[in-house]
């Protein structure tokens, strides 16, 4: 019912205000466990991807979002089952890990899971460098990645901001990748950290976005 909602209702108000260009829909495979793997430039990203996708997609969001009280509780809670979204808590020690293990249960029930490999908005319009939670899902459940882009949400809903503004957005679903050389290595940090680097590349090649940290090594997520 939430993902009729979501299909039916929000999907063409969202197609009235903002006017998105969608490239490569084709891209996504139709069934079977895929990771959507995207930039990062607003709130909005986790609205348009899901909207603009051609399958349902599951997306992490802070467990938060289901604790408000009142009509506008309601409403953020309905917004984000809708969407496909899933709860997870940021506070606790094992956070991270239920987060993957989350997004395992997505990808092993044959759906799309869809993930911000740099772990956090970019600030500066930039993209930085991925952490490996991404390698490990696409090792782990032995599925592809498409890689993500998106144009234009940084001004539909800067950070920051509080409310949406109008203004013309673009998602483009860049080619599925897939990791054969890698398969059965997601316990390996050197696999891990070289899937990354590639579903990176592919993001950066799609967004167009100038690199920011690419010489560091990031934490795995």
């Amino acid at each position: 019912m939430f993902y009729l909602l979501a299909r039916f209702v929000l999907r063409p108000l969202f197609l009235l205000a903002f006017r998105p260009t969608v490239l490569g829909r084709e891209n996504v495979p139709a069934t079977g466990p895929v990771i959507l793997a995207s930039n990062h430039l607003s709130f909005i990203d986790s609205i348009a991807i899901p909207l603009m996708a051609p399958r349902k997609v599951g997306y992490l969001a802070k467990a938060e979002y289901w604790q408000g009280s009142g009509l506008g509780g309601w409403l953020t809670r309905t917004l984000f089952t809708a969407l496909g979204a899933l709860p997870v808590e940021r506070t606790s020690s094992r956070a991270a890990q239920a987060a993957l293990d989350t997004a395992m249960g997505v990808l092993r029930a044959g759906e799309a899971f869809g993930i911000y490999p740099e772990g956090t908005r970019s600030r500066d319009g930039r993209l930085a460098r991925g952490k490996t939670g991404v390698a490990w899902l696409a090792l782990t459940a032995d599925c592809p990645v498409v890689p993500v882009a998106v144009h234009g949400t940084d001004r539909v809903q800067p950070i920051d901001a509080r409310w949406p503004r109008p203004h013309r957005i673009r998602v483009t679903f860049g080619e599925p990748l897939t990791f054969p050389e890698h398969r059965g290595l997601a316990g390996k940090g050197k696999a891990r950290r070289a899937v990354t680097d590639q579903v990176m590349e592919a993001i950066a090649e799609l967004s167009g976005q100038e690199k920011a940290g690419w010489g560091a090594t990031p934490t795995a997520a």
